[in-house]
């Protein structure tokens, strides 16, 4: 099982575009539920003072969507 950060449409939105350690950007997805997530690399290496509340997000079991062919 993918364990992966779960963001509430807001958090998803405000993450849009932001670097998460001045040279990569968060890339929220969505799980098969259409929840969003964030992985435990953005985290775990977010060094962007204005979202270090990332950190206290919580681990969630993630389950990828079927990729369509």
């Amino acid at each position: 099982m993918i364990e992966m950060y779960r963001l509430t449409v807001s958090e998803k939105d405000s993450l849009e575009g932001v670097k998460y350690d001045g040279a990569q950007y968060f890339y929220p997805i969505q799980d098969i539920n259409d929840n969003w997530f964030i992985s435990p690399i953005e985290v775990d290496n977010c060094t962007n003072v204005d979202y270090q509340w990332v950190k206290d997000l919580t681990l969630e079991d993630f389950v990828p969507k079927p990729i369509v062919e």
